[in-house]
């Protein structure tokens, strides 16, 4: 029981009071996520023209899709105590190499834009994994180098296509209203999450960022984890730049996925997953990609400048972080 002090004089907590503030602070860190989304639905219901149209709200989850995959990879990446950079640069050479094989099969066209980011991501984790080497580090590195190759491997050009097959990805939707990016999404969402609530490998990852010393001492084959998670989180860029590029009918070096690296590590903080590691939180994920979306579309639908979105983006982030520093 703790004590406040008013005006010199110790008044003693009651237990109760005390319980009643500890039960305050577990719904924030459970549901604060929760909570903001639906009070800015609510604002937006009064605000905001045509803001229930079911267009709108599909729209909304449209425009996250690509960002909540990036992000769902990242959710497994941190929970093991790592980062990666260079998910934007993944989806730069998954899209330009799907551009490239546009003539090809379908399944010849994702199978190669998956095959090689995974490539990228395997990269990655045997460098941390066998050498030691910080994920910041190397992962900043390949974000460096995976874009230029992309840039160089498309003469630096835009390279637009018409395929109507390969665009239904991007562009197509389910019974004739929900985007199949959506559905993409959601699907890889849900999967993510059985494995990490139900499978060993989930455990496995959560031990790691937990405590590693631990983890190895029990029997966990931690390389072969940390391998995966990067592998994971590369597989999931390459679905993102090709839904991406489907969607827009043309492949940009340069500018696809574009700082979405600091958008998935963003969603990841504010969907509750810690960056010290531990639990992964995919679901949390989903909702932190589609708050930062729905930030976005109030202030583009009531005309108020960018620039705003992005300050108050950055103020919940900060209170994400303060939570997860009392966790």
């Amino acid at each position: 029981m703790s004590d406040i002090k008013l005006n010199n004089t110790t008044v003693a907590n009651s237990p109760g009071t005390e319980k009643s503030l500890n039960n305050i602070g577990d719904i924030l860190r459970k549901f604060g996520p929760v909570i903001v989304l639906v009070a800015l639905v609510i604002l937006n219901i009064f605000i905001t023209n045509n803001f229930l149209a079911s267009q709108t709200l599909w729209n909304v989850l449209l425009h996250v899709s690509t960002t909540a995959l990036v992000a769902i990879g990242m959710t497994l990446v941190i929970s093991t105590g790592g980062i990666d950079l260079s998910v934007g640069a993944v989806m730069a050479v998954s899209a330009v190499t799907s551009a490239l094989l546009i003539d090809s099969n379908i399944f010849v066209i994702i199978g190669a834009s998956i095959l090689v980011g995974s490539l990228i991501g395997l990269f990655n984790g045997s460098i941390i994994s066998y050498f030691g080497v910080q994920p910041i580090i190397i992962t900043l590195a390949t974000m460096i180098a995976g874009r230029g190759v992309a840039q160089v491997i498309s003469d630096g050009y835009l390279i637009s296509f018409d395929n109507p097959t390969f665009e239904v990805i991007g562009k197509g939707t389910l019974f004739g209203v929900i985007p199949t990016p959506v559905v993409i999404m959601l699907s890889i969402a849900f999967l993510m999450y059985v494995v990490v609530k139900y499978t060993s490998f989930g455990r496995y990852v959560e031990a790691i960022g937990d405590n590693e010393k631990a983890a190895n001492f029990a029997g966990v084959n931690i390389r072969f984890i940390k391998i995966s998670v990067y592998v994971i989180i590369a597989v999931l860029a390459s679905l993102a730049g090709i839904v991406e590029t489907s969607r827009l009918a043309a492949a940009d070096a340069t500018r696809i996925g574009e700082l979405i690296e600091l958008d998935a590590i963003a969603a990841v903080v504010i969907g509750g997953t810690l960056m010290t590691g531990g639990r992964p939180f995919i679901w949390g994920t989903v909702i932190g990609a589609v708050l930062m979306g729905l930030i976005s579309t109030t202030f583009n639908m009531n005309n108020i400048p960018d620039a705003y979105s992005l300050i108050f983006k950055a103020v919940i982030i900060v209170a994400a972080i303060y939570i997860q520093r009392e966790r």
